[in-house]
């Protein structure tokens, strides 16, 4: 896994460009208070990254519709598993770096590939049931 930036499309090789939010979410994007936010879009097959906010530093890996929505189901269900715990959000990281067996740096779940995804979904449920026992 990889946070490097590439300028041409994983998926289909087309070119990725910078473009504001509203040109990927239109009108809601005052709604999700994306006004002034970038991302980073195949301006071939739509895949797409956002930005770490006021900047243009890409939150992860370009992504399919399908990549993206595992991607946000594996946040909901770790982000509510270190709330759970009571840990912070940088010792949830942590506690995930040492079980996937990476290193700091790259514990992102924006650079995640679909099975690392579900990793840390098994990992999270594996822990919930193990302190239920």
């Amino acid at each position: 896994m990889s946070l490097e930036f590439t300028e041409i499309c994983r998926y289909c090789g087309g070119v990725i460009r910078a473009v504001p939010a509203r040109n990927v979410y239109g009108p809601a994007v005052n709604r999700l208070g994306l006004q002034k936010e970038y991302i980073y879009q195949c301006q071939n097959c739509n895949a797409r990254v956002g930005c770490h906010k006021g900047t243009l530093r890409p939150l992860g890996n370009v992504a399919n519709e399908t990549l993206r929505l595992k991607r946000m189901e594996t946040h909901r269900v770790f982000d509510a598993f270190w709330k759970r715990k009571g840990m912070s959000r940088t010792k949830g990281y942590q506690w995930l770096a040492g079980q996937m067996g990476l290193p700091e740096r790259l514990t992102h779940i924006g650079g995640f590939e679909m099975d690392q995804c579900q990793k840390v979904i098994d990992l999270c449920r594996k822990f919930e049931h193990e302190e239920a026992a």
